[in-house]
């Protein structure tokens, strides 16, 4: 797990829910708009996410939720999103602004949709598997994380 423990510090992390259509879609958004390879992922599934959340104190939360470590500090839910954005190319980086509107009236709104989106937008029967060209990405795929059956 030290190879994690290095991505950690040197790259902000987002852990996401492997099974879900849309954080699937989310994270491909966000390697597409990163042309700086910044980011780094796992799945909230995987044996990679629960070592770098171990001392999380609200783990009851986190599946419903993409997660953002970076800086060694833990960004859940709409704070999470927003912080991406931020170091997204272009256009993407004003999404950020919405930032101003206090986090209780943003969660509010990440949660509703975050409660709907199996039943929206389904779900997978195991987490995404990578092509070789972004492999490299995914710390669950080097470190030999676990996947859902």
């Amino acid at each position: 797990m030290d190879g994690v423990a290095r991505e950690r510090v040197q790259n902000p992390v987002v852990l996401f829910d492997g099974v879900c259509n849309v954080c699937n879609q989310t994270v491909q958004w966000i390697i597409r708009n990163d042309p700086k390879g910044q980011f780094r992922f796992a799945s909230l599934q995987s044996d990679v996410a629960e070592a770098l959340l171990k001392d999380a104190t609200m783990r009851s939360t986190l599946g419903d939720s993409m997660i953002l470590i970076e800086d060694k500090r833990i960004y859940m839910e709409s704070t999470a999103a927003l912080r991406i954005c931020r170091r997204l190319a272009g256009w993407r980086k004003g999404l950020y602004v919405f930032i101003l509107i206090p986090s209780f009236l943003r969660n509010r709104v990440y949660r509703w949709f975050a409660r709907h989106r199996y039943r929206w937008f389904g779900k997978q029967d195991q987490c995404m598997l990578p092509t070789p060209e972004i492999r490299s990405r995914f710390l669950d795929q080097m470190e030999g994380g676990k996947r859902p059956e």
